[in-house]
């Protein structure tokens, strides 16, 4: 499981849709597209691994499909998807 977790993290895309989805909303799939300038195929199948990986899931809204981030998953989990997005944040403030 960890490796699949580490993995989804690990692609700047993918990394970058959690941290929309750490927000706590529900986001459309149009809105990630928008927001991470992917197509729908690159943006679906970048949730597809968040959702395999355990870190995502979804819901069909009529013609769209709303993602947001596992309110299931483990404690160690969620606080390994914290320190990545304040590590990343860090990075990007010592890099500016």
């Amino acid at each position: 499981m960890i490796i699949s977790i580490l993995s989804a993290l690990a692609e700047p895309t993918r990394l970058n849709a959690i941290r929309l989805l750490a927000d706590g909303d529900k986001h459309c799939v149009c809105e990630l597209m928008k927001l991470l300038r992917a197509t729908q195929s690159r943006m679906s199948r970048h949730m597809q691994v968040l959702k395999k990986a355990g870190l995502g899931t979804d819901r069909r809204d009529a013609q769209w499909v709303r993602y947001r981030l596992n309110p299931d998953m483990p404690h160690n989990v969620a606080k390994l998807i914290e320190m990545a997005l304040t590590v990343e944040t860090e990075q990007e403030r010592v890099a500016a």
